[in-house]
C-alpha cells in the first residue's frame, strides 16, 4: 500500500547522465507523464514558481482535464519555466524518494532540457549568456571596462541586445569589475592554523566568476572576516566557470568540462585539509550537490563535496567550535533578508541568519522565498516580466520590517537575486533601500573598513 507522502528526508539518486536512454525522448515522455499526473492531483507546488501553474493551466484547458488531454508538444512548455531552483524537491514534494513513486520534478526537467541541448535547439544567443568566462574575460580591462558598462546602460544599446541575445532592455544586468578580485586578493597564511572540532582552521577561496568579473568587494569583505578572525586563507590557484549556467542549460558535456577543470585543482585543498569557502550559494551547490550526483564514484568529486562550505556555514560551526570573534561594534539597524533558494537546498539551515542575529542593536527580517531571478532566467526576454512577477511577494514583504518600520539595508546571499530585488522595489515604485551582500554587511558590523 503507498504511502500518502514521505515521512523521511529526501535523498537524491546519483543522475544517469551517461545512459543511452537517458537522451532518449520518448522515454523521457513517458516519464513526463507519470510525473505530471502525480504533480496535478497534488499541486503542492503551484506557488512557487511558473512551471506548475503552466502545467496545471494545460490539463485543466485540455479536453480531458487531465494529463492525458495534453499534447506532448506542449510538455515542453513546462520544461521551459523550470529554472531548477529544487524548491519544490527540498521543500514541498511529498512524493520525493524514498518514497515510492521517486519523483524528482528538477532533475527530471534537467533531463528535457538536456535531451534539447542534444537536439540542437538551444539558441547560440542562450549559450552565450550562460558563457560567464567569456564575457567575464574583459573585466579588469582598462577602457574596455568603462565603455562595455556604459554601453550596458544606454537605451539604444539595451535594445540591441534585446534583439540580438534576447536579453530584456529593463532588466538589470550587473556591471564589469575594473579590477578582477583575483587579481587583487592576495593569499594570507601568518595566522596559525586552529583545527575545531568541527571547522578545519585554514580556508581555500573558490572565487567564482561573479565575485571574480562582477563584485569583487563580496570577495574581499570575507577575506577582512576570516583575518580578523584569525584564519589564514589562500585564493585556489586557478578556477573556471563551476557550470552552473551550463547546467540550466542541458549543457551535460559543458559541466563535465568545468569539472575536469576545477574538481582535480580543488581536490588537493580538499586532500590538505583546507575548508573550500565560495560566496555564490549557486556556485557551491554545484560542488556540494550537482557535480557529485554526476560523477558519484569519482573520489576527487566526492572529496571536494566534503570540504565544500558555504561561507555562513563555516563561520557558525567556528562560533560552536568557540574560534570566532563575536564583538560587533558597529549596529546596522535594520535589516531586510532574504535567503536564496540555492542556499536553503544546501540544507544547512539558517546560517547566516543567525550570524546577523548576533549583531547588537540591529533588527532582522528574514524571507525564505524564492526572488525569482534564477540565474539567466530573470534577464531574458521571454521571462523577465514573469521572474518580476514570481518575486513580487519578496519584494512586498521585503519593503516593511516586522514593527512596521522601512529596512536600512536589503541583502541576499545570492547577489544576482539581490539586485533583482533591488530593482523589484524600484519597479514597485518603493524606496529603495541600501542594497549589501550579508558579508558585506558583517564586514561593516565588525568595524572592519572597506
Amino acid at each position: 500500500m503507498s504511502r500518502e507522502g514521505n515521512l523521511e528526508a529526501p535523498t537524491r539518486h546519483p543522475l544517469d547522465w551517461l545512459n543511452p536512454d537517458f537522451y532518449n525522448e520518448e522515454k523521457l515522455f513517458g516519464e513526463l507523464e507519470r510525473i505530471f499526473d502525480i504533480c496535478h492531483g497534488c499541486r503542492r507546488c503551484v506557488s512557487l514558481c511558473n512551471a506548475f501553474p503552466t502545467l496545471f493551466d494545460l490539463v485543466d484547458e485540455s479536453s480531458t482535464m487531465e494529463v492525458d488531454g495534453v499534447a506532448k508538444a506542449d510538455y515542453w512548455k513546462v520544461v521551459d519555466q523550470c529554472y531548477m531552483c529544487d524548491l519544490c524537491y527540498m521543500t514541498k514534494c511529498p512524493y520525493t524518494p524514498p518514497h515510492e513513486w521517486n519523483l524528482d520534478f528538477p532533475h527530471t526537467m534537467l533531463r528535457a532540457k538536456a535531451i534539447k541541448f542534444k537536439k540542437g535547439e538551444v539558441g547560440k544567443a542562450e549559450q552565450f549568456l550562460a558563457s560567464t568566462d567569456k564575457h567575464g574575460s574583459l573585466a579588469g580591462i582598462p577602457i574596455v571596462v568603462q565603455a562595455a558598462n556604459a554601453v550596458n546602460k544606454t537605451k539604444p544599446a539595451r535594445a540591441l541586445m534585446e534583439k540580438v541575445l534576447d536579453v530584456d532592455k529593463d532588466a538589470w544586468l550587473p556591471a564589469l569589475a575594473t579590477t578582477k578580485f583575483r587579481s587583487a586578493a592576495k593569499d594570507n597564511t601568518l595566522p596559525a592554523v586552529v583545527d575545531g572540532e568541527r571547522t578545519p582552521g585554514k580556508v581555500a577561496i573558490y572565487a567564482t566568476c561573479y565575485v571574480n568579473y562582477n563584485e569583487p568587494g563580496i570577495g574581499h569583505d570575507l577575506l577582512k572576516i576570516l583575518a580578523h578572525n584569525d584564519i589564514p586563507y589562500v585564493i585556489v590557484d586557478k578556477e573556471q566557470c563551476c557550470g552552473m549556467p551550463k547546467l540550466e542549460l542541458g549543457d551535460l558535456d559543458a559541466v563535465a568540462q568545468s569539472k575536469e577543470a576545477n574538481v582535480p585543482v580543488l581536490a588537493k585543498y580538499a586532500e590538505e585539509g583546507y575548508a573550500i569557502l565560495s560566496a555564490v550559494p549557486s556556485c557551491t551547490l554545484m560542488f556540494k550537490q550537482e557535480i557529485p550526483l554526476m560523477f558519484p564514484d569519482d573520489a576527487e568529486t566526492q572529496a571536494v563535496k566534503l570540504a565544500m562550505w558555504d561561507p555562513f556555514e563555516y563561520l557558525m560551526a567556528r562560533k560552536r567550535d568557540g574560534l570566532l570573534k563575536t564583538e560587533f561594534p558597529q549596529p546596522l539597524g535594520n535589516i531586510s533578508y532574504q535567503i536564496p533558494c540555492h542556499g536553503r537546498v544546501q540544507n544547512i539551515g539558517r546560517k547566516t541568519e543567525e550570524m546577523l542575529k548576533m549583531i547588537p542593536d540591529t533588527a532582522l527580517n528574514t524571507i525564505e522565498r524564492c526572488s525569482g531571478h534564477a540565474g539567466t532566467y530573470g534577464v531574458k526576454k521571454q521571462h523577465h516580466q514573469t521572474a518580476m512577477k514570481i518575486g513580487k511577494p519578496v519584494f512586498k514583504a521585503m519593503a516593511t520590517m516586522k514593527d512596521g518600520a522601512k529596512p536600512d539595508y536589503i541583502s541576499s546571499d545570492c547577489p544576482l537575486g539581490g539586485h533583482h530585488i533591488a530593482q523589484g522595489f524600484q519597479v514597485n515604485g518603493q524606496v529603495v533601500p541600501t542594497l549589501a551582500h550579508p558579508l558585506t554587511l558583517v564586514r561593516k558590523a565588525y568595524g572592519l573598513p572597506e
